[in-house]
């Protein structure tokens, strides 16, 4: 899978979940790899807090998981981790 290949300077694509979509949505998003399958989310580009209601906003740090979605096999974000700190 291409987005788990890059350096982990790069940026990557994450899937995030909308909610209250009235039916399963997920939106690509810019993520900051930090570990195996841990990412921290990013604001994209046109990002509108009021417009969309993401499962996990940007600047959280997620697990991700691989999914098969419409655009194919796709990571996406699947729970919070929480901050050692």
């Amino acid at each position: 899978m291409s987005a788990a290949t890059g350096s982990s300077t790069d940026p990557m694509i994450v899937y995030v979940q909308l909610l209250g979509e009235g039916t399963v949505v997920y939106r690509p998003a810019p993520a900051e790899p930090l570990g195996a399958r841990v990412v921290r989310l990013l604001i994209p580009e046109g990002y509108d807090p009021d417009d969309e209601n993401w499962e996990f906003k940007p600047g959280t740090t997620v697990r991700v998981e691989p999914r098969s979605l419409s655009e194919g096999e796709v990571l996406a974000a699947v729970s919070r981790v929480e901050d050692d700190g």
